[in-house]
């Protein structure tokens, strides 16, 4: 009697972090959304205001709106396709709208689904890839005859990636990119299997096959996502490549500093 209470007690202390991983991994797989998306939502009313002529664009998607911003100079010499990255919404990333006029570079923006005035919800990876396309669908149309740059930034460079595959833009712009998301969950997750990851966003496992341009943007003191993840795809890109590291810039500020604008600049195609 005294063996059989002994085996049940290891038994059931060595179900203990059976469960809790189990418990870890069932929360991850159902909250994957919640943990890689944070919109800040605006009203349908909210009006945009900037020192710059812009347009107000609404993309129909299925299940949803996508709120877009379209701003024009007089005679631009082409497009920026601008992917935002996982947080704020456009009021936030549409921002240094004067180096756009300074460069005399058009520029289209959207919100995700639930940011900003973006209706619905994010459920699937597919739909993101569906949603950009729609807005790409939209607004390229209008420049056929002038170059579009695809620009990402953080979470936007994986769609920016899967978009210069299929349409082959005049120049992709991958600032702050991340080689996959399931390198990213390893960082943080390390213990937990693949499988449970629902936006495995690939960039590494497509990169090859873009035949666009290729300007990475890294910090050297990013901690958020390294800058390993850029030398990674680099070395898996099969099309000309530049890399543009910004000394002492970090994730959230790299925009702030001047090496990063005069760099894009100089890649800018007429």
């Amino acid at each position: 009697m005294l063996r059989k209470t002994w085996l049940k007690t290891i038994a059931a202390i060595a179900a203990v972090p059976i469960l809790a991983g189990s418990a870890l991994a069932s929360y991850i797989y159902v909250s994957q959304e919640a943990m890689m998306f944070f919109p800040t939502p605006l009203p349908i009313d909210h009006q945009f205001v900037f020192d710059a002529p812009f347009e107000e664009v609404t993309i129909s998607v299925d299940g949803a709106e996508i709120s877009a911003l379209h701003f024009r100079q007089p005679s631009p010499r082409g497009l920026v396709f601008f992917l935002h990255g996982n947080g704020g919404n456009l009021e936030s990333w549409a921002s240094d709208i004067d180096y756009y006029q300074r460069v005399n570079y058009d520029l289209f923006i959207f919100d995700y689904r639930g940011y900003g005035k973006s209706t619905g919800s994010i459920q699937s990876e597919t739909q993101l890839h569906g949603d950009v396309r729609a807005a790409w669908n939209t607004v390229a149309p209008h420049y056929r005859e002038k170059p579009i740059v695809v620009y990402g930034r953080s979470l936007g460079t994986a769609f920016a990636a899967k978009l210069a595959v299929d349409v082959n833009p005049a120049l992709l712009i991958l600032v702050s990119p991340f080689s996959s998301m399931v390198a990213m969950g390893r960082q943080e997750y390390p213990f937990l299997p693949e499988w449970l990851l629902r936006y495995p966003l690939r960039t590494d496992k497509l990169i090859a096959d873009i035949r666009t341009p290729t300007v990475f943007v890294h910090g050297d003191e990013d901690r958020l996502i390294p800058v390993e993840h850029t030398y990674d795809l680099m070395g898996l890109a099969s099309t000309d490549a530049k890399l543009l590291l910004i000394e002492g810039a970090g994730h959230n500020d790299i925009h702030r500093f001047s090496s990063y604008l005069d760099g894009l600049t100089s890649e800018l195609p007429d």
